[in-house]
């Protein structure tokens, strides 16, 4: 299996307690950082290579896996343009997705999170599987996986009304693909950045992708298993105060 780590962003909302310095995925806690607990779960849950695209202070994440004993094989792409959206940089993974002859994880790296998501997520046979949380809290900022007798209706922050489902959960930020799907989803891809979408998340082509075939994904509910997305100054105490805690230890 091949895991692409979305590492390119600058995270601006976490510059008032973070400072401009330093990467997200280079913060610490409970004496690793995000990074590092990547890359001893991805190890640990047989992923056997590993492109990372960086962007804001990409030297920075270069030097901090050159100082981690790894089994895996790790290479970088970069993404000039890491000030637009995410979908950029998964374009700058293209050549991973779109020669893709293994199941893909596509995975932002501002997450902390529990081991029982990824074994989960990277277990068995090929599979097109999306891990989310059932147990979240509503709110305008998660981005939501929205089921009706089992199928993909809709994968967005903000759901219309109208819209009928039986089942909703918070996606993770990590989705498996099969070769298959690997390519089409590069495919989707480019076509964003070839139309001038560059500046859009890479959620919106993950939900075009989606709603093209939406019961030919796997949804895993990870609830209760503990974790968070670092996007604001206060997820930083959450995460320290709560979410540590609960984490069961690195393997």
């Amino acid at each position: 299996m091949h895991a692409i780590l979305l590492a390119a962003g600058r995270g601006k909302r976490l510059s008032a307690a973070n400072g401009t310095g330093q990467p997200k995925c280079l913060l610490s806690f409970g004496g690793h950082s995000l990074l590092a607990r990547h890359l001893d779960l991805l190890q640990a849950a047989g992923v056997q290579r590993l492109t990372i695209v960086t962007g804001f202070e990409a030297g920075q994440i270069h030097a901090a896996v050159k100082h981690l004993g790894l089994k895996l094989a790790v290479d970088f792409v970069h993404n000039e343009g890491f000030l637009l959206g995410s979908v950029l940089s998964v374009h700058c993974a293209q050549a991973v997705l779109a020669g893709a002859q293994e199941d893909v994880l596509v995975m932002d790296a501002d997450v902390l999170y529990d081991q029982r998501i990824l074994a989960p997520l990277c277990a068995g046979p090929s599979a097109d599987r999306i891990p989310f949380d059932t147990g979240f809290t509503p709110g305008d900022e998660p981005v939501k996986l929205c089921l009706q007798a089992g199928r993909i209706v809709e994968f967005r922050k903000r759901v219309a009304l109208a819209l009928r489902y039986d089942t909703v959960g918070e996606t993770i930020g990590f989705f498996r693909l099969r070769p298959a799907t690997a390519r089409r989803f590069a495919a989707l891809v480019a076509s964003y950045v070839a139309d001038g979408r560059a500046d859009q998340p890479h959620e919106e082509a993950l939900r075009d992708l989606f709603l093209e075939t939406p019961a030919g994904f796997e949804v895993l509910d990870t609830a209760p298993a503990p974790w968070l997305e670092i996007d604001f100054p206060e997820d930083l105490v959450r995460a320290r105060d709560v979410i540590v805690p609960q984490l069961q230890a690195l393997p």
